[in-house]
């Protein structure tokens, strides 16, 4: 006989891991650099260091807003882009030249409120693509966005979004 307490169990875990990236402790294999890839460094990246995991650079991506706005469909169960609006992370609004870990009723990890830079288009990309690479601690668990053209269209939307 089957046992429906287990099922429905494992069924929420899936539900949980698609949406958060997995859980503490475990491997998300999907987001994950190959063997040939630099290892992360143990601490925070320097705040002038922009580079990424997969060697793409801001620079070389435009942004599409409309689209960007698809990508958010990700994030909102955690963040909103209301000015003042805290969720389960801090409100989005005016992001793009805010200092980390600044915005006033959101209570953030040490990690993050001491992160010390602020949030540039460029740094926000590499941010996108693996949050605990940029920030170690963070309490973010979104795994990240490998792909830099849905990264630069999330910005673009961030940017003025509608």
């Amino acid at each position: 006989m089957v046992n429906t307490k287990a099922i429905a169990c494992l069924a929420l875990s899936a539900m949980l891991a698609a949406c958060s990236g997995g859980s503490e402790g475990e491997t998300d294999t999907s987001t994950q650099a190959d063997a040939s890839a630099p290892a992360a460094p143990a601490g925070p990246l320097a705040a002038t260091d922009i580079s990424t995991l997969d060697g793409s650079s801001f620079a070389n991506v435009t942004g599409n807003a409309a689209n960007g706005k698809l990508v958010f469909a990700q994030c909102r169960t955690c963040h909103v882009t209301d000015a003042g609006v805290n969720k389960i992370g801090p409100s989005l609004h005016n992001i793009i030249g805010r200092t980390a870990g600044t915005v006033p009723g959101y209570t953030y990890s040490a990690a993050n409120a001491g992160a010390g830079f602020v949030w540039t288009k460029e740094k926000l990309f590499q941010y996108l693509e693996k949050p605990q690479r940029v920030i170690p601690q963070t309490k973010m668990i979104f795994a990240g966005l490998p792909d830099a053209q849905k990264r630069a269209d999330l910005i673009a939307y961030l940017e003025t979004p509608s």
